[in-house]
């Protein structure tokens, strides 16, 4: 009898430390999934071998990533260069795909170099990646100083431009060209996390809910500096946090639209995406998925962006397309639903999370012209 009940204590013994561990790890997981770091690939970035380059053009493994269309960065350590589609009637291997390169922005693009394709084109800042005039500011956040670019314009209504995972406040440079010709003055932040902001005080990201209330200290400092009313144009959990200010600014009146790129409306299916892309096992990722919703706060009282389309009351445009391993397509075309009157999804096929204007630029910026003109 003593056998057993020792045996039987082991075992429990045992499992107990076996559920500890797995808690253990499934929380760890969760604040990797989490912790915001810019120029890390994020899911569905496979790493790509360079294999040669020549006047104008590229050649890489041929992957479903390596054929997408459009325009993009490609990545490394110490490297950055810029590509374009894949080239029509060029002869290429089996294992390999030949596209356009534009330019060698930073470092060696040399054979046997391991890249990711990245939606960020430009490296910089406006000046010197566009020759653009631009102001460093600093917006006086509920953490501290947030770093910005302001490109100045004509008109009295300011975008404001906000980026999301992986990303720094470069990637929202592809679209800077586009507002320029528009006269749209354009307003760049970096928001808590970023290089040169302050920190979140728990170190990690919260997918909007909190680092919202940072695009609104950005609309308070629009507003004080000159313009009349702001169109927010956020990218990922950038696009989230348009989306909450819109709902809870006390400034939403003098937002008249807002833009929403890949926007991350189920925090569920991001989290899951985030917490595999750091190698978290299987049977781990719903532990770990639990633990990266308490941790971020985002609990059941607490309703996603968008979740009550009803409270919508500016125009809305929505790039997003079913290619997004990381922010779910689904629930945008819900929202478009729910409010046809407001919201103008344009479907973008072929492109990653974070991507829609890399997969066609010439598309993506008409849509956003018809968008704005009767904002302006």
């Amino acid at each position: 009898m003593r056998t057993a009940t020792a045996t039987a204590a082991a075992v429990t013994t045992t499992l107990i430390g076996a559920g500890a561990a797995a808690v253990a790890a499934a929380r760890y997981a969760a604040d990797a999934a989490l912790r915001n770091e810019p120029g890390r690939p994020l899911p569905g970035s496979p790493r790509l071998s360079v294999h040669s380059t020549a006047a104008g053009r590229v050649v890489l493994t041929r992957s479903l990533a390596s054929l997408r269309p459009g325009t993009y960065g490609l990545a490394a350590p110490g490297v950055h260069a810029v590509i374009g589609p894949v080239l029509d009637g060029v002869p290429s291997g089996p294992d390999t795909v030949v596209r356009r390169l534009v330019a060698v922005t930073h470092g060696s693009l040399d054979p046997g170099t391991r890249v990711t394709l990245t939606p960020q084109v430009h490296l910089g800042n406006p000046r010197t990646a566009l020759g653009l005039g631009h102001a460093d500011v600093d917006v006086p956040g509920e953490l501290g100083a947030l770093p910005a670019w302001f490109v100045p314009a004509a008109r009295d209504t300011w975008v404001i431009t906000v980026h999301g995972l992986g990303a720094g406040r470069e990637h929202p440079m592809v679209v800077m060209p586009f507002l320029h010709r528009l006269r749209l003055p354009v307003l760049d932040l970096a928001y808590r996390g970023d290089l040169g902001a302050p920190a979140s005080p728990d170190g990690v990201g919260h997918l909007g809910e909190s680092e919202w209330r940072d695009l609104d200290a950005a609309i308070r400092y629009a507003l004080r500096y000159g313009a009349r009313r702001v169109i927010l144009h956020g990218w990922s959990t950038g696009a989230a946090m348009a989306l909450h200010a819109v709902e809870r600014s006390a400034l939403a009146g003098r937002i008249s639209g807002i833009v929403l790129d890949s926007p991350v409306l189920d925090w569920h299916a991001t989290l899951s995406a985030l917490a595999a892309a750091r190698h978290t096992p299987g049977p781990l990722i719903p532990l770990a998925v639990r633990a990266a919703e308490g941790r971020a706060g985002l609990r059941a009282d607490r309703r996603p962006p968008g979740s009550d389309p009803g409270a919508l009351r500016v125009p809305v445009l929505i790039f997003h397309g079913p290619d997004d391993t990381l922010a779910p397509w689904e629930p945008s075309r819900r929202l478009a639903a729910a409010r046809p009157d407001l919201i103008t999804l344009h479907t973008v096929r072929e492109a990653a999370h974070g991507a829609m204007w890399n997969a066609d630029p010439g598309r993506y910026e008409e849509a956003l012209r018809r968008f704005l003109v009767p904002l302006m």
